[in-house]
């Protein structure tokens, strides 16, 4: 009974398809807010690892370290509920999209990976209503079998209290660094 009450048994049917979970997912108590964290931590390390990746290619890995390092910290922020994380990860994303330009393959990637983003915001929002239960269950067991688990679940938990103290700044200096570069082109 708990497993169907839980919503993760093989039985129970899915109410909604795989698109629309993925992108405006229904979010009716905790244990979908914490699918939805889970999703918006694997977004913003893949955005993080790409980042990497084309830094690394393209030779300026110094210069991009730190979005590199944002987008990681946005997804440790987003797995521990931070609402500020979301909304600047979804922020610095969209303003970098207007300085990037429009190229018709990373347009097609940026938007599903800004729609991932939006998702965050509106779970963070929308949780907001069971900020009592939230606050009991932050502290929930998390799965801790894997290496993504651990990833996924464990490290933003012990990383979080005290990297929020190097993000905070580091999320002013990225959207006021993109809002710069964005009036420089004017």
């Amino acid at each position: 009974m708990a497993v169907q009450t839980l919503g993760i048994s093989q039985s129970t049917p899915r109410s909604e398809s795989r698109l629309k979970s993925l992108f405006w997912p229904t979010i009716r108590n905790d244990t979908d807010f914490d699918q939805v964290t889970r999703q918006g931590f694997w977004v913003c390390f893949a955005v993080s690892m790409m980042t990497l990746v084309v830094a690394a290619a393209s030779g300026v890995l110094l210069v991009t370290l730190p979005d590199v390092i944002f987008f990681f910290l946005v997804g440790v922020g987003v797995r521990q509920r931070s609402r500020f994380a979301a909304v600047a990860g979804f922020l610095v994303y969209f303003l970098g999209t207007f300085l990037l330009g429009a190229v018709v393959v990373i347009g097609v990637m940026r938007i599903v990976f800004l729609a991932l983003l939006f998702a965050n915001i509106r779970g963070n929002w929308l949780s907001a209503r069971w900020a009592a239960e939230a606050a009991e269950t932050a502290g929930m067991d998390r799965l801790n079998e894997t290496l993504a688990d651990k990833l996924s679940d464990q490290l933003p938990a012990i990383l979080w209290p005290k990297a929020r103290y190097l993000f905070y700044p580091l999320a002013v200096m990225e959207v006021v660094g993109i809002l710069v570069l964005l009036a420089g082109r004017r």
